[in-house]
């Protein structure tokens, strides 16, 4: 197999594993949070967690990678414009998802200690979860902005 192809086949496949694992794992929290039965959230915040550690994280690894390499094997340079606009939304879609993680944690656990005590959701755990909402969208919408750099490659300066 050529290198390019299985460089860009990698980096393709990651993107679809970071993004859709994102994504995914945010709509299930949602959902489960909206349900607001502390035991349920509990549960599905586990599963959360473990997928972003393991899919989210790993394929987060694997794009700047497998980005460098693509950059390297076509011979594009680094400070092309839209590179550099590519690498500030990754690094902003990566500084709002590396908090999301711990803030899923919290909720997590808050949740199960609810459930464990058979008390309600706190405010502390509105709070967490509102935060958890509110800053998973810049990552979202900066990983969505990344797709269409790679794909149109714009001169923008």
């Amino acid at each position: 197999m050529d290198l390019y192809l299985f460089v860009k086949w990698v980096h393709v496949v990651s993107s679809t594993i970071l993004f859709g694992f994102g994504a995914g794992t945010a709509w299930y929290f949602w959902n489960a949070h909206l349900t607001r039965d502390p035991a349920a959230i509990a549960r599905v915040g586990r599963m959360v967690v473990k997928a972003d550690w393991i899919f989210t994280g790993t394929s987060g690894i694997v794009q700047p990678v497998s980005g460098v390499m693509l950059v390297h094997l076509v011979g594009y340079s680094l400070t092309e414009s839209w590179l550099l606009l590519t690498y500030g939304l990754y690094a902003l879609a990566f500084i709002c998802w590396a908090p999301v993680v711990w803030l899923q944690i919290k909720a997590q656990r808050l949740a199960q200690i609810a459930a464990e005590t058979g008390q309600s959701l706190g405010t502390d755990y509105f709070r967490t979860v509102w935060l958890w909402f509110a800053l998973g969208w810049p990552a979202f919408l900066g990983l969505m902005g990344v797709f269409w750099l790679m794909i149109a490659k714009p001169v923008l300066w």
